[in-house]
């Protein structure tokens, strides 16, 4: 069975997870903070989350994990049929991932103010407009479909979506005001109820601060 190593509160992780559980992969969730001092960067030099281990072989970065879940469980696949829906789809995870992630990760943010010297109002403002930039175009993008989906691009979730429903909710972590991206809201709503969403969110992972 393959492991999953992350943590409770980590996007990335999330989208894996979600991918996972959309493919009704079984896997083994491993937090990284049960693992021995150095024990992961061994795993993983990145040091990043999260790592998947695939019988003792590790694949570092979400998006390469996500292209291998892809091409080798093809059976319940993430991305649409059709050949431009795919690339419109993994055009809107790649801006997620490549433009906007780094935007709400907290080490980015500490580095600005205590390494910097950044005061925590630049900060809040330098997130604030990335984060709206970010937005306004995968908003604007659901808004140019030829059909109104009820999930990013298609009738069943998939890879747009498994980037979005976390980088929503690190947004909400970090008090941005979502009301105006009505059609990201819309996904949203269709997504938050499904099984595989609700068992990838933070609180549902075993390390989840609090949790027996």
């Amino acid at each position: 069975m393959m492991k999953l190593i992350s943590r409770w509160q980590n996007s990335a992780g999330e989208r894996v997870r979600i991918a996972l559980n959309l493919k009704g992969i079984q896997y083994q969730y491993v937090a990284a903070g049960t693992l021995p001092p150095g024990e992961y960067r061994r795993i993983n030099p990145q040091g990043l989350l999260p790592t998947l281990d695939v019988d003792g072989r590790f694949i570092a970065q979400s998006a390469a994990i996500l292209e291998f879940l892809e091409e080798a469980y093809p059976q319940r696949p993430l991305l649409p049929p059709d050949l431009l829906r795919r690339a419109e789809a993994r055009a809107f995870g790649a801006h997620i991932a490549a433009e906007m992630h780094a935007i709400t990760v907290n080490r980015m943010r500490r580095f600005l103010e205590a390494d910097m010297g950044v005061s925590a109002a630049a900060v809040e403002h330098w997130v604030t407009h990335w984060l709206t930039q970010g937005f306004v175009a995968l908003d604007a993008a659901l808004a140019k479909r030829s059909v109104d989906w009820p999930f990013c691009f298609g009738e069943t979730p998939g890879w747009a979506d498994l980037h979005l429903i976390p980088q929503l909710a690190a947004a909400r972590r970090l008090k941005f005001d979502l009301a105006p991206y009505r059609n990201l809201l819309a996904v949203e709503a269709n997504c938050v109820s499904l099984d595989a969403f609700a068992r990838a969110r933070p609180e549902a992972q075993p390390d989840y601060p609090g949790r027996s």
